[in-house]
């Protein structure tokens, strides 16, 4: 939606300009075909997102059976 507009064109329609453009796009605002503003988005593309911090998990995991009699089910699949 880059482009240019004219200010009565933004006051009427300032929603759909907002809503509109895609993160880092921009709109110029001109009154009598003079730039007047500049309509730039805030949004930001979704972040890398962070491990979570060691140790967050803890106490989620709780171990039943301490012996190797489950694993004979997958003796086949092991050297």
């Amino acid at each position: 939606m880059s482009g240019t507009v004219t200010i009565e064109e933004a006051q009427n329609n300032l929603k759909e300009l907002v809503h509109g453009l895609a993160p880092g796009e921009e709109v110029v605002i001109t009154e009598n075909h003079t730039p007047v503003a500049r309509l730039v988005s805030e949004q930001q593309k979704p972040a890398n997102r962070q491990r979570p911090a060691p140790g967050l998990g803890k106490g989620m995991i709780k171990i039943v059976s301490d012996d190797d009699e489950h694993l004979k089910d997958f003796a086949e699949y092991m050297p």
